[in-house]
């Protein structure tokens, strides 16, 4: 465990750049699996490392900036000195970031899937911005509470986990899809 902690405060963005890139890759092929889309093999697969191993540099700066945008808000009296610590300043920072850099990021990543696949989806991006109410605000607000050395780790794998939610939901659609085109064609 020191080795990490050593590494995470000697190598802040490399070691963002590497859990992401891992745990974002790993995240993506289990849910293709899981969604029943195939597999990610080759040039697909290469790509999803490094779009994830580059979206963890605007994370990183992202987690930076919004503790001090937090602290300015408590400097100039717009938010109550009680969010300078604890849970509630997680919470702010959380939802400040998700409601504030999270759009952006939601569709720079898509956009770099687009670039990277060659096709233009924007099918669902609706959905991958809600996922910034449902579950990115309670996971950062979460992820904040915790020692700032563990964030960005416990922040990779929130992606993963929301992969594994979003592959799972997707499955349980297409399946009901194709009961529903057996029932129509009886």
């Amino acid at each position: 465990m020191n080795f990490y902690l050593d590494f995470v405060k000697g190598y802040p963005f490399l070691s963002a750049i590497i859990q992401f890139a891992i745990l974002g890759t790993i995240g993506e092929v289990v849910a293709t699996r899981i969604s029943g889309r195939g597999k990610l093999r080759g040039m697909e697969l290469l790509s999803k490392t490094f779009i994830w191993a580059f979206l963890a540099i605007p994370i990183k700066i992202a987690f930076i900036g919004f503790e001090g945008f937090v602290a300015a808000l408590i400097l100039h009296g717009l938010l109550p000195e009680s969010a300078a610590s604890g849970f509630l300043n997680a919470l702010s920072r959380s939802v400040s970031m998700n409601l504030q850099f999270g759009p952006f990021l939601v569709i720079l990543h898509r956009a770099l899937d687009n670039l990277f696949t060659g096709k233009s989806n924007w099918a669902n991006l609706d959905k991958s911005l809600y996922s910034l109410l449902w579950f990115w605000i309670p996971a950062h607000a979460l992820t904040f509470s915790l020692p700032r050395e563990y964030q960005i780790g416990m922040a990779a794998l929130w992606s993963f986990s929301l992969g594994l939610i979003l592959s799972y939901f997707a499955k349980s659609r297409k399946e009901k899809g194709s009961e529903k085109d057996v029932r129509s064609s009886i």
